[in-house]
């Protein structure tokens, strides 16, 4: 393990969420967020924290969490809270990832345009605290589906402006995405060998005009995988960490070891582990909506049944024929 990782603290942070059921006796939602900081050789213990949010009522519409959209736009913006939260204080080098992109989207069933404006609006101010501290942010795609490198290769193909028309029509490599073309791998020719990352490539998209200066967004693309078995995960981080190349090469160092560590399946080991803090259980959920439930009637409020549907399911020993 190079020094560099040894001598950083690493935080990882990943969500999860119940959304308001409409088959359930009582609607809520509920955002958790798992984070989980180390220094990794140092003997010292894991620091964890868990916050989670419950919104119950109208509170639901009135944040916006009536759909998944709305729900994975908070979640992502309690992620990257978490991180800033946490590295308060911390000293030295610091590198911080999430899963998922480091950019966040605006869902096409998000039709609330103040709300999404107000949380990218919190979210950039967040990034922004993290830069002013030196924290190295990044975003963690597992098994990316994108063709951003592959699109940028076509466009090196076109000799005159009307070419382009024909480009949007018929793209003469459709079916191509950039994880096979970093994935190849034969005797002969590998892109990107194992351990290696690409060149850092700008992120172009409709929403990168929130993303200003140092907080440009990037990527670059990293097979964690092993020889004869190549695994390309796409790694999105913004303009200071791409300025600063012993951040970048600190980011690229740990996320190595870190999949290492996860064995012939590579991922994250810090964000597995937020994960399994973070998940909420179906048990758990159920939970919530009984203390609920009862905390309505002892108020004389009304209590909905479940639906039909969700009562068929509950029954136990059911099978499907």
């Amino acid at each position: 393990m190079p020094d560099s990782v040894i001598q950083s603290t690493l935080i990882a942070a990943d969500g999860s969420q119940a959304i308001a059921d409409r088959h359930s006796t009582v609607q809520f939602c509920v955002i958790n967020v798992g984070a989980i900081s180390l220094k990794p050789n140092s003997g010292e213990t894991p620091a964890v924290e868990v916050e989670s949010e419950l919104f119950f009522g109208d509170a639901i519409e009135e944040n916006g969490l009536t759909t998944d959209g709305g729900v994975a736009l908070r979640r992502d913006l309690a992620e990257r809270s978490v991180i800033e939260k946490m590295s308060k204080g911390m000293k030295g080098s610091v590198v911080s990832f999430t899963d998922g992109t480091l950019e966040i989207f605006r869902a096409k069933d998000i039709d609330n345009a103040n709300m999404y404006r107000n949380t990218v609006d919190k979210y950039i101010s967040v990034l922004s605290r993290l830069q002013g501290r030196g924290i190295i942010s990044a975003g963690y795609i597992d098994k990316p589906s994108s063709s951003l490198v592959v699109k940028l290769l076509e466009l090196t193909q076109i000799t005159i402006p009307e070419e382009m028309e024909k480009l949007r029509n018929a793209p003469p490599l459709k079916y191509v995405t950039d994880r096979w073309l970093f994935g190849y791998n034969n005797k002969l020719f590998q892109l990107l060998p194992p351990g290696h990352r690409s060149a850092v490539f700008k992120i172009q998209s409709t929403s990168e005009k929130s993303y200003k200066g140092v907080l440009e967004l990037h990527f670059f693309y990293l097979n964690v995988g092993t020889e004869g078995h190549p695994w390309p995960v796409r790694v999105e981080i913004p303009r200071w960490v791409v300025d600063d190349k012993k951040q970048l090469d600190l980011l690229h160092a740990v996320l190595v070891e870190q999949c290492r560590m996860m064995g012939s399946k590579p991922y994250p080991y810090l964000l597995h582990r937020a994960h399994e803090t973070a998940v909420v259980k179906n048990e758990e959920k159920q939970q919530i909506e009984q203390m609920l439930s009862l905390e309505l009637r002892r108020n004389s409020e009304d209590v909905d049944e479940g639906s039909n549907k969700q009562s068929a399911k509950d029954l136990k020993g059911r099978t499907r024929r």
